[in-house]
């Protein structure tokens, strides 16, 4: 490879200095020294020298913003300086008695002293930690669970105002929030709408989808943005203050908010906080409240951290925006340890940029203070932004012969006789068989699974999460859940959120047999479904038939014929069919013309696994065929397919002396 030209080389140092300082200017202090298309005319020339010599490419290149294909998935990464969260406070009140905290922590090491504080905006955004060597960005990372995030380098590179190269060669690691302007979620919107696609909900939650995009090249169209406002570590002396460790940030070339100040006292963060509440959701960025930092870092080092957040910094939570709509029913969550917690259910309103359904009602001393009842008109907020609550009734609004809401004395998702009882001492009751909620996660999570319903993202994890936040109570309630309801879980954002809605929706047609194993009747598995819904045809016959009838099909025996029977004769399981029916598409099965079929007649059962295929895909094939698959070994088995790894199924076929086949012979068969 022939040599650099010294000249080539230096032109290319000074574009690469001009355009970072020119974008630097543009995007970090909203100044314009040159024209767009001058820049692009620069950025153009730095790219074809790049070009034609690829030796001259530098890690903070402008053309480096966007490089790499798309990834595989987010490596983990152990952060080298913990991450805190805030504690919150939501009233004067709760910032005075902050402060009293922080004097009093203060008085035994420095005596009675009086610490000024630093108010800056809470973005409300994605915390990112983006850590420099020599000044040149090496890694950004998602806070995660406080010790381990996610690699999101690739993305973060992509947001022109974070500096790839800083003003000095300093080892840094600092902390700050990715976000999106309302005018670009507008322009996003637009486009989502062109192509048929849903628009999404709030700023906030496609900063954080567009961060975990493994397409770079998404992160990079949606024009993120990024303030910076801690320094968790560098390699040069800490600033003194937190006033001053702005201005440190701001010097080495990062993207500060400019709306903070230093107040003298407590009661001017309060004044701060009253200022901006009103103001803070009309500027191009969210923001959900004040954040309160005691300024002297001396101070601050005295009275360090919790378990979980710094002593000397609290978010000042502005009121939560609050709307009105219907209470359409209240319905009970199960908890892990067995308490019982009324759940709201709403007409479906909008409120802080998503949609919600449900709301905690919290315990039965809420209900009988909020004196609320089936039909009312409610006030509806976020805590948080996050969790909703209903925080008022509109009684004016309250329909005629409305009648106070009765607390029952017994659940039937409680199992047993449902009875509940009061826990001493405490406003909640809980069931008195301690088993119901395993019981229930059980039967959700084989409702979803691949077997029956097959919901694809509704995994164990998220159906518990959905439990025990009261998100979901019985089966229908999973097809009448909402995004908002969804974004309220944790691990979920505005793309997965959206994603598991829309995998629900496309899961409401059903065939018949599979919801009959979803629907965990006692003794009823796959292949038994089957033969139910190949005998029956609809839910409705199958509900109506007899002992007698059920025990006539071949491969039912008494025990699974009573279970049926008994099943489908229970109040609340109607009840349920009711209710699935109105949410659902089941299928009626078509009968089979089997007598035309090459393995007409047949039964086969397969034991082990198999190299060629999965279990699933050998049944399909063999009931394609026109054969039947049971699950137990018979003197009516045509044959035993063993795989490796087979059970005690061979061994009973040998016993009966049913005839074995190899999977080398079942594909042979399948095959003819």
């Amino acid at each position: 490879m022939s040599a650099i030209p010294q000249d080539v080389r230096a032109r290319y140092e000074k574009l690469k200095v001009a355009v970072n300082r020119y974008r630097r200017l543009y995007h970090v202090y909203d100044k314009e020294e040159i024209s767009a298309e001058a820049l692009d005319s620069l950025k153009r020339e730095l790219v074809g020298l790049e070009t034609a010599h690829p030796s001259l490419i530098a890690p903070d290149s402008p053309s480096q913003r966007v490089a790499g294909r798309p990834l595989s998935g987010f490596k983990k990464v152990r952060h080298k300086v913990a991450q805190w969260s805030f504690n919150d406070a939501f009233t004067p009140e709760d910032i005075r008695a902050f402060d009293e905290r922080v004097k009093r922590f203060l008085r035994p090491s420095l005596g009675e002293t009086h610490p000024t504080y630093v108010c800056e905006l809470k973005i409300d955004g994605l915390k990112v930690i983006l850590e420099y060597e020599k000044g040149i960005l090496i890694n950004a990372a998602t806070r995660g669970d406080g010790a381990v995030g996610e690699d999101v380098t690739q993305n973060i590179k992509t947001i022109e105002s974070v500096p790839l190269a800083l003003e000095r060669p300093v080892d840094i690691i600092v902390e700050g929030e990715v976000w999106m302007s309302s005018k670009n979620l507008e322009a996003l919107n637009k486009a989502q709408e062109k192509v048929g696609k849903p628009p999404f909900a709030n700023p906030r939650n496609v900063a954080a989808g567009s961060i975990r995009q493994l397409d770079p090249g998404i992160a990079a169209s949606r024009k993120l943005d990024m303030f910076i406002y801690d320094v968790a570590q560098t390699s040069e002396a800490m600033p003194a203050t937190q006033a001053e460790e702005l201005d440190y940030l701001r010097e080495l070339g990062f993207k500060v908010n400019p709306h903070h100040t230093l107040v003298k006292d407590i009661d001017g963060s309060v004044e701060f906080w009253e200022a901006w509440k009103k103001k803070g959701r009309h500027q191009e960025y969210w923001t959900d409240g004040v954040v309160i930092k005691v300024n002297e870092k001396k101070h601050q080092d005295v009275l360090g951290y919790t378990g979980k957040a710094p002593r000397f910094a609290i978010a000042f939570k502005f009121p939560a925006e609050q709307v009105t709509t219907i209470l359409e029913d209240i319905v009970f969550q199960i908890g892990r340890t067995g308490v019982v917690t009324p759940v709201a259910h709403l007409r479906p309103v909008s409120v802080a940029g998503s949609t919600v359904s449900r709301a905690t009602l919290h315990n039965e001393d809420e209900i009988n203070r909020l004196d609320v009842r089936i039909g009312d008109t409610v006030v509806l907020q976020k805590a948080g932004d996050v969790i909703p609550e209903i925080v008022e009734v509109v009684k004016d609004l309250r329909p005629k012969n409305s009648k106070p809401f009765k607390w029952p004395a017994t659940i039937p998702e409680c199992g047993g006789d449902g009875r509940i009882e009061r826990v001493p001492g405490q406003a909640a009751w809980r069931c008195v068989d301690k088993k119901s909620f395993a019981v229930s996660r059980r039967v959700f999570h084989n409702f979803a699974g691949k077997h029956a319903l097959d919901i694809e993202g509704l995994g164990k994890k998220t159906v518990d999460l959905l439990l025990e936040q009261g998100l979901i109570q019985h089966f229908d309630d999973i097809f009448t859940l909402e995004e908002g309801d969804v974004l309220a879980l944790e691990g979920f954002a505005e793309v997965s959120a959206r994603k598991l809605i829309e995998s629900i929706q496309s899961s409401r047609e059903v065939e018949l047999s599979r919801l009959l194993v979803g629907l965990s009747i006692p003794h009823i598995g796959e292949e038994t479904a089957i033969l139910l819904a190949q005998e029956f045809r609809s839910l409705d016959a199958l509900a109506a038939a007899s002992v007698e009838k059920l025990n006539a099909i071949d491969g039912m025996g008494d025990i699974m014929a009573k279970a049926v029977h008994e099943w489908f004769h229970e109040k609340e399981n109607l009840k349920l069919i009711s209710r699935l029916k109105q949410v659902l598409i089941i299928k009626t099965h078509e009968a089979t013309p089997h007598g035309t079929l090459p393995l007409a007649g047949k039964t086969y059962v397969l034991t082990g696994s198999l190299k060629s295929m999965s279990r699933d895909e050998a049944k399909e094939k063999l009931r394609a065929l026109g054969a039947d698959v049971s699950a137990s070994v018979s003197k009516k088995t045509t044959a035993v397919i063993a795989g490796e790894e087979y059970g005690s199924k061979l061994e009973k076929a040998r016993e009966l002396e049913v005839a074995v086949l190899t999977e080398a012979e079942f594909l042979r068969m399948i095959r003819q």
